[in-house]
């Protein structure tokens, strides 16, 4: 695996504090707050380590409480609402300070076979023919300030390629549907979960940006406030995360300074494997507001 992608596997490797309790780090390298996919993924890691491993993750809801502090471990409080024949509830709280951070309801199941159906995948070119994230942004680095430009350039432990990419630093008024293909950017263990964990946290990598481009913005609009408010998956079929996924995004509203975006997550042979949600603030603010 590569560098950033080991780093992302142990971080998803919380440490058993006693039973339900759990403890998870942070990297480093952070713009100073704990980026909200990490969370989302360990509390997927401390609810599966309290549930059967014939159960698997079938839907979770997370609403984001508070910025995360990189500087300090999280602590994972898990409870076992309900073990049922067929589905497994559980409530996961982030601590961080003595407060909640974090919360997560998630449900599990054994797997059953049922009526299926789908909807299609969006046509869209393969990823072999687009450039890969990393290749864009050196096509704009002298254009990103000096401050931003150690963490705009680092590895990411998730290879991007959007299917219609546009200039960062100048970003023009866009639809407010999106495609990107993504994975691992290696071979991951075979352990189902951690495919699960890894998919939960790439799936907050662009989906809230898809809500700012009915207004031309970005992620470096100066006088714009972005924070992920909740995030809700339902995961539909079984997959690989190192393989190549389409994730075909849309944001039907914006109103009251949040931004509302739905996403599908497909195979590279069409089938239909998670289904996200997320709401997020986007405040803006005039300059003098933001200099205070």
């Amino acid at each position: 695996m590569s560098e950033s992608l080991d780093r992302l596997v142990d971080l998803m490797d919380l440490e058993n504090l006693e039973i339900n309790l759990f403890r998870g780090q942070s990297p480093t390298e952070t713009t100073g707050r704990i980026f909200g996919g990490q969370v989302l993924g360990q509390a997927l890691v401390a609810a599966s380590r309290t549930v059967e491993e014939e159960r698997e993750i079938h839907s979770l809801h997370g609403y984001f409480l508070r910025p995360g502090d990189p500087k300090v471990p999280i602590v994972f409080d898990v409870d076992r609402i309900r073990d049922g024949r067929s589905f497994t509830t559980r409530r996961v709280v982030a601590i961080q300070h003595g407060r909640a951070i974090f919360s997560m309801s998630s449900s599990f199941q054994v797997r059953e076979d049922g009526v299926s159906h789908q909807s299609d995948m969006p046509d869209v070119p393969p990823p072999e023919d687009l450039k890969s994230e990393t290749e864009l942004r050196v096509e704009i680095m002298d254009k990103i300030p000096e401050k931003l430009k150690s963490w705009f350039a680092r590895e990411r432990p998730i290879e991007l390629r959007p299917v219609e990419p546009f200039d960062l630093t100048d970003p023009p008024v866009r639809s407010s549907n999106k495609n990107v293909w993504f994975k691992a950017r290696n071979a991951l263990p075979d352990d189902p979960r951690v495919h699960q964990c890894v998919l939960l946290y790439a799936s907050d990598m662009t989906l809230l940006g898809t809500a700012l481009g009915p207004h031309g913005f970005g992620f470096l609009t100066h006088n714009l406030q972005m924070a992920s408010l909740d995030h809700s998956m339902w995961f539909h079929r079984p997959f690989r995360a190192d393989e190549w996924m389409l994730y075909a995004q849309d944001s039907p509203s914006a109103s009251g300074s949040r931004g509302f975006t739905r996403g599908e997550i497909y195979s590279r042979d069409g089938q239909l494997i998670a289904s996200v949600t997320q709401e997020g603030l986007m405040r803006l603010h005039d300059d003098e507001e933001k200099q205070k």
